[in-house]
């Protein structure tokens, strides 16, 4: 019997809990990578870096995104140059450089009998291996030059008795400095040898309908092709390989969605507390304001009414386009809490979008508003800590400073978040636990394409502002090639002679050898060039007070060109600004593009967006600056977006807002999110029934996705 030691005695140790049956399943999927045969510490390192994570499960859903055909295997006399091919053959001579010091390649003369063809080495370590009548097995891109064919570089060079160890299909992993095919190839073949015999969770009929494969069978057609030679033929292995992804995407989405609506019932059964204002001081508001809300300003108002006058908490998300009237909803909203005799507060990311907001409140409320952020010092920060402490603010405006240990609110009864998607989770928590039963409204300015609302969002409800206030002009957008920069730059002349002040966005801060774009620094040294001081810079990279004194002399009209990186896209309310250049648009995200849009067309003034391509443009990324082009609708963005990039990188540069999946490819997404969601819901309202059909089963689908709150719930019952 095991035995603990305390002081001099000598006593039996309390029994442990018994082993939960899942994690013992689970094990050799929850390890850690390096207890693979062949992984050593240093692979393990960079396995975990590039698989986002360093258990077994991360490498398997670390999935391949491309795929080289290594079946075509001719002949040399009659091989296509031009494609990956794969043939076996003898040395026939070895061509050293003459000098060492001289940078030539090794070529390597090999015949089959039919024909020749050079292997090309810039590297000496495969040529030296080489000797003439050595019989080889190679694999790689074969080109022509002249009249000889030649392969520089072979993916695959082994003796011929090893040949059948090249796969007909070889899988392109995403990799990282250090990190080569071999090592993922060994990694997954030890994870394989070890895969337990896991229940299936999803429903047999819709297995059997779909033709899908089972969990194990989908991770192996992707990462080992070649373990399923009856799909080697034509086309099958497409066929098969998308079966597979469609399996793993819809697991991904129903560990999602199960963990979604168990958050909604969550919230629903939160006990909170009625919060009932009389609208006198949202009145005094509004008359200041001195328009009449939007139409969907007043349906948004009340909708959120209800959720505060219910005994219940709110979680609520209020998603409106640029210029829609976000921060008027916000101050009502936290002005019927203040009414009820409580307190409110409006958090956001940064320093500027935070005094944006506070700006508009002082202007607007008719109530004492504090201040708080990391910049706020002295005597100033004493002064808003006291105001907070005892109330004399009922509403309080801040960075994340407000969720900071010393901060004590008199009576929290809101919390208003904007741009969540820049606060982590547990920020957005510890805010809204600063209160009692606190009422929590998120706000984003980024258009989420209505596809995946359930999913980002499944744990809220969501109201939309899809009206923009009266009296916008529309920003005329048009698309012009970058290499007719002389032309730009006389009619940007003619803007400024017009009074124009013009925001020039590039992508990046210092010029970058792998991507050949303008950066911003290059950028404003040209400008300087024609227009002088008039030409302004801000980064990200600078000391963010020299930046805010470079945005500062733009918004007083001292410089009339703002040369900038995406650090304007938001916060920055610059009314005179009417022209809006992003350089190398193609680069940026949708969302992105349409937020940095919006920083012009705030005045009276008629405004512009010019996109500035590359020459040499995709049929892709045409599209969609052309559907920038042709609206200004950011939730029609954002739903044809998503549909332009189907099946590819679901975010490009990644667009804020967009969830993060592993598996989940656009195109599935939108064709299964929904079946995820009614089949989660079947699978909560079963678990609260106690109907017990799937419930292990889907309890190894929520850990082996890291749902394990939900898993713990259902668990319970």
């Amino acid at each position: 019997m095991p035995t603990c030691r305390m002081k001099s005695r000598v006593s039996p140790c309390p029994p442990s809990p018994p082993p939960d049956p899942d994690t013992l399943l689970l094990a050799p999927l929850l390890a850690s990578v390096g207890s693979l045969p062949g992984v050593g510490p240093s692979v393990e390192r960079l396995i975990a870096r590039a698989a986002r994570g360093d258990r077994v499960i991360d490498l398997l859903f670390h999935l391949p995104d491309g795929l080289v055909d290594r079946r075509y295997r001719p002949q040399l006399a009659v091989a296509e140059a031009g494609r990956v091919c794969t043939f076996q053959a003898h040395v026939v001579r070895i061509i050293a450089p003459e000098s060492s010091r001289v940078r030539k390649p090794w070529r390597i003369v090999v015949s089959d009998g039919t024909g020749q063809a050079e292997l090309v080495f810039f590297s000496p370590y495969q040529a030296q291996r080489l000797r003439v009548d050595m019989q080889i097995c190679v694999s790689g891109m074969l080109e022509r030059f002249g009249d000889r064919l030649s392969m520089p570089h072979p993916d695959y060079l082994v003796p011929a008795e090893q040949g059948i160890m090249i796969p007909l299909l070889d899988p392109v992993w995403p990799l990282t400095g250090g990190l080569f095919p071999r090592h993922l190839r060994t990694a997954l073949q030890g994870a394989f040898a070890r895969f337990p015999a896991l229940p299936e969770w999803l429903d047999p009929e819709m297995v059997r309908k779909r033709k899908w494969p089972g969990f194990e069978q989908a991770l192996r057609i992707l990462h080992r092709p070649s373990d399923f030679p009856d799909l080697m033929e034509g086309d099958r292995y497409t066929a098969a390989s998308e079966r597979a992804r469609a399996r793993l995407s819809y697991d991904e989405l129903l560990a999602m969605q199960i963990a979604m609506a168990r958050a909604r019932i969550d919230n629903r059964d939160r006990p909170g507390r009625s919060i009932v204002g009389t609208g006198a001081l949202r009145a005094v508001a509004l008359s200041r304001f001195g328009h009449e809300p939007t139409t969907a300003q007043t349906r948004v108002l009340e909708e959120i009414g209800q959720d505060l006058r219910a005994p219940h908490r709110m979680t609520r998300l209020l998603q409106g386009d640029v210029g829609a009237g976000k921060t008027l909803v916000a101050l009502l909203s936290m002005l019927s809490a203040v009414e009820a005799g409580h307190q409110a507060a409006l958090m956001a990311p940064t320093e500027i979008l935070a005094r944006q907001h506070l700006a508009t409140f002082e202007k607007l409320s008719p109530v004492p508003v504090a201040f708080l952020s990391g910049s706020v010092k002295g005597r100033a920060r004493r002064q808003a800590l006291e105001a907070i402490r005892t109330g004399a603010a009922p509403l309080v405006v801040g960075t994340h400073a407000l969720f900071q240990d010393k901060v004590e609110f008199a009576d929290l009864a809101l919390v208003v978040i904007d741009e969540q998607h820049r606060f982590g989770v547990a920020q957005r928590m510890m805010l809204g636990e600063k209160g009692d039963r606190t009422d929590v409204l998120v706000m984003t300015a980024t258009p989420i394409p209505r596809t995946l609302l359930l999913t980002q969002w499944g744990d809220m409800q969501v109201s939309r502002l899809d009206v923009k206030p009266a009296g916008r002009k529309p920003i005329r957008t048009s698309l012009h090639a970058l290499s007719a920069m002389p032309e730009l730059v006389a009619a940007l002349r003619r803007a400024l002679a017009r009074g124009a002040q013009v925001f020039w966005v590039c992508p990046l801060v210092s010029e970058s050898e792998a991507l050949d774009i303008a950066a911003a620094e290059a950028r404003h040294a040209m400008l300087r060039e024609y227009f002088g001081d008039l030409v302004g810079l801000a980064h990200g990279q600078q000391d963010i007070a020299v930046r805010e004194e470079a945005i500062s002399a733009f918004a007083g009209g001292k410089t009339r060109i703002l040369v900038a990186t995406t650090v304007i896209e938001v916060g920055v309310d610059i009314p005179s600004a009417t022209v809006m250049m992003i350089e190398h648009a193609e680069r940026f995200g949708l969302a992105q593009l349409h937020q940095l849009r919006g920083r012009v067309g705030r005045g009276q003034a008629e405004s512009f967006c010019l996109l500035l391509h590359d020459s040499q443009l995709g049929q892709t990324a045409r599209r969609r600056l052309a559907l920038l082009r042709d609206t200004e609708d950011g939730f029609v963005i954002a739903d044809e977006d998503f549909r332009i990039r189907g099946g590819g990188d679901l975010a490009g540069h990644r667009q804020s807002g967009m969830p993060d999946f592993r598996m989940a490819a656009g195109v599935h997404i939108e064709q299964l999110l929904r079946a995820a969601a009614q089949d989660a819901q079947r699978v909560v309202e079963d678990t609260a029934a106690g109907v017990r059909r799937r419930t292990a089963a889907i309890a190894i689908l929520l850990e082996l996705f890291s749902r394990t709150d939900a898993q713990r719930i259902m668990k319970a019952g």
